[in-house]
């Protein structure tokens, strides 16, 4: 099942939000305040949004584009040029590799880790989860669950323990039983933010000390709640060297937009994307299909 019929919710949405636009008949001063109104309801943000509406002014006026249509044709690249043609592939190359995954309490961080679980181990790799979230027992259960479906081994500490010793010995044990691949869950709240941020840092540093190498940390974004996900992910981004974004829930109430606008505001690339509830809705994001299935029948190719 493809982006297209995934994204519904979030393809109706920007639909709406773009209505004057595609109702108009010639292009005039109303047509881009339409347009940036629309971008900015779609969870585009302040900044990009202005960035795209003069980059497709520009070139209306260079290709002497005098229609919607061929304004919205424009648009479409212009998204698709944000985005950009940068490697999304998710590094290995250590014995093991570690992937870090971050981010604040509810994002899905936990049920993420379960899903990329399943789909490494279906790839042919030796997984092994860390329940590093130790200051939420419930991580742990949650984890141990997602371990039992996919017949792999999680690694886990007495409740608030060191996080950082779960993942140092977490390492090692896929080491020593020649597992390729180490999924560490880490904290999404300790007291404070600054304690967090020290708390992810030292994980990192820890998972390192030993055989592990650290190839990713990917930073877990709510998709639905937009520019407040956005800022959390700022925070985030300046405390620890996140290599990569999954979002999760863009099947549900987000606004497409934002998957835009976390790109292009933070210079990271969107990896993953959660489309599911399903162990197989995590799917790797590929921006061609993602702007064809926001602008799919509505258009002209």
């Amino acid at each position: 099942m493809g982006l297209r019929s995934r994204l519904g919710r979030a393809r109706d949405a920007w639909s709406t939000h773009l209505a004057p636009v595609w109702n108009g008949s010639s292009i005039d001063d109303s047509t881009w305040e339409g347009l940036t109104d629309a971008l900015l309801l779609a969870d585009v943000g302040v900044v990009t949004t202005d960035a795209l509406v003069d980059g497709v002014r520009d070139r209306v006026g260079r290709e002497g584009v005098v229609d919607v249509d061929g304004l919205l044709r424009l648009l479409k690249a212009e998204i698709l040029a944000r985005l950009g043609e940068t490697d999304r592939n998710l590094a290995l190359g250590g014995e093991p590799s570690v992937w870090l995954l971050v981010g604040v309490n509810g994002v899905g961080k936990t049920t993420t880790i379960g899903k990329l679980g399943h789909r490494e181990s279906m790839a042919g790799r030796r997984v092994l989860f860390a329940a590093g979230d130790t200051f939420r027992a419930a991580a742990a259960d949650q984890l141990s669950l997602w371990a039992d479906r996919s017949g792999l081994t999680v690694v886990r500490g007495a409740e608030g323990a060191d996080p950082s010793s779960v993942v140092f010995d977490a390492v090692a044990h896929a080491a020593s039983r020649g597992a390729d691949l180490v999924l560490a869950d880490t904290a999404g709240r300790v007291h404070t933010k600054a304690n967090l941020m020290d708390e992810l840092s030292k994980v990192r540093r820890v998972a390192e000390k030993g055989a592990g190498t650290v190839t990713e940390t990917l930073l877990v974004i709510d998709a639905t709640t937009g520019q407040n996900g956005l800022a959390q992910a700022r925070q985030f981004a300046e405390a620890v060297d996140v290599t990569g974004i999954v979002l999760t829930k863009l099947d549900g109430s987000a606004r497409g937009g934002i998957v835009v606008a976390v790109q292009d505001d933070l210079g990271i690339p969107v990896k993953l994307v959660g489309v599911g509830e399903g162990v197989d809705d995590l799917v790797s994001f590929d921006p061609e299909e993602f702007v064809d299935a926001l602008f799919a029948s509505d258009v002209p190719a």
